[in-house]
């Protein structure tokens, strides 16, 4: 049962059903609290909604995802990498994108292979959520202009790097990333949210508040009290590089010069 989704989260709900009604969309979902409250969401509106979970063997965001999306009732699709898999997405995303940062890089290759296994045309997450409701760890200690000059940074960042990448990478596979958070109601939303909110701490519950209110007033109290997990370690995809670059004998820079030349 839905209660009082609050501000952040009736737009957010709007946003969501404006994008997805009558549509069979994927999710890309890494069973956290962002793209777990936009599942749910999209659970609302979409025809059919599908759950897709990139991770290795056994890492965070596999064991999460299956869990979540019992939770959510939601089918669900694990696609599962290994160390060849990263090689060659790697090598194949850096064709589409010519991205050579392998922050970038790393924290993207889940999001790849959404892209090139769906069958849905479009794909819609969370992306965004962090930045607007400071999510990221490094803001523990900042407030006042000091956070909100480092979340506009970031999200200049998001907006000017990231999704260029990403709609790179989804064109070349023929699909439409969604990005209910980016909505321009949700972040005026997030605005108003922002002024109220207490600075970050150390509690990773006590941040993204507004967000976790929206997953406990749709019920979904495990999705509610999930704590942050950057993309790149939660899936296992930067463990796998750490270990794919030491057998190898390289640095992240020269595994990414080696790959985009096409030396694997």
């Amino acid at each position: 049962m839905t209660g009082d989704l609050g501000p952040v989260g009736e737009a957010l709900d709007r946003a969501i059903r404006e994008a997805v009604s009558g549509k069979e969309v994927a999710v890309a979902f890494s069973g956290g609290l962002d793209s777990g409250t936009v599942a749910a969401i999209t659970k609302k509106y979409a025809d059919e909604a599908t759950l897709y979970t990139v991770g290795s063997e056994g890492s965070h965001d596999v064991t999460e995802s299956e869990r979540s999306a019992k939770e959510l009732g939601m089918p669900w699709v694990c696609i599962k990498i290994t160390e060849g898999d990263i090689e060659e997405g790697l090598a194949e995303m850096i064709g589409i994108t010519g991205t050579a940062d392998i922050v970038t890089l790393s924290f993207e290759l889940p999001l790849f292979f959404v892209c090139r296994n769906c069958g849905e045309d479009e794909i819609i997450g969370g992306q965004g959520a962090d930045e607007l409701f400071a999510g990221y760890s490094k803001y523990i200690g900042l407030d006042g202009d000091e956070l909100g000059e480092k979340m506009r940074e970031d999200m200049d960042k998001l907006r000017n790097i990231t999704l260029p990448h990403e709609k790179k990478v989804s064109e070349h596979f023929g699909k439409k990333i969604l990005y209910p958070f980016l909505d321009d109601s949700a972040v005026m939303a997030a605005a108003y949210a922002n002024a109220n909110m207490p600075a970050p701490t150390g509690d990773p519950l006590s941040r993204k508040r507004a967000v976790r209110d929206i997953a406990e007033a749709m019920g979904y109290e495990g999705i509610a009290s999930m704590e942050k997990k950057a993309a790149q370690y939660g899936s296992g995809v930067m463990p796998m590089i750490k270990k794919i670059c030491k057998k190898r004998n390289m640095t992240y820079s020269e595994l990414i010069d080696a790959l985009g030349r096409g030396d694997r």
